[in-house]
């Protein structure tokens, strides 16, 4: 039920954030983010995998906690993966994305 609870908590957080997933977004998702995030990295939150990135929040506790990791770099994952231009709010976005569903 907590899972259940955070998940809707980080949804209804990231439904702002979902309005600025756009092609941009996408874009920089492609070029950037889905070479390690599309399943061929061991330990990266495999995109669109709900339950992935579930657990994510869950040991990060918030969406700023997610994207300050990923300012920061997280295991093989170097600071700002290979997003070297991105924002906080590019990476809000590129979460977002990644974390919802197909």
């Amino acid at each position: 039920m907590k899972k259940l609870l955070i998940l809707l908590t980080f949804l209804a957080a990231g439904g702002a954030n979902a309005a600025e997933v756009t092609s941009a977004t996408i874009d920089k998702y492609n070029q950037k983010c889905a070479m390690c995030h599309n399943g061929n990295v061991p330990g990266a939150p495999k995109s669109h995998d709900v339950a992935a990135w579930e657990q994510r929040l869950a040991t990060a506790g918030s969406m700023e906690a997610l994207v300050a990791s990923a300012v920061k770099g997280k295991g093989a994952m170097p600071p700002k993966g290979m997003c070297f231009d991105c924002t906080n709010g590019d990476f809000e976005a590129l979460i977002a994305y990644m974390s919802a569903a197909e």
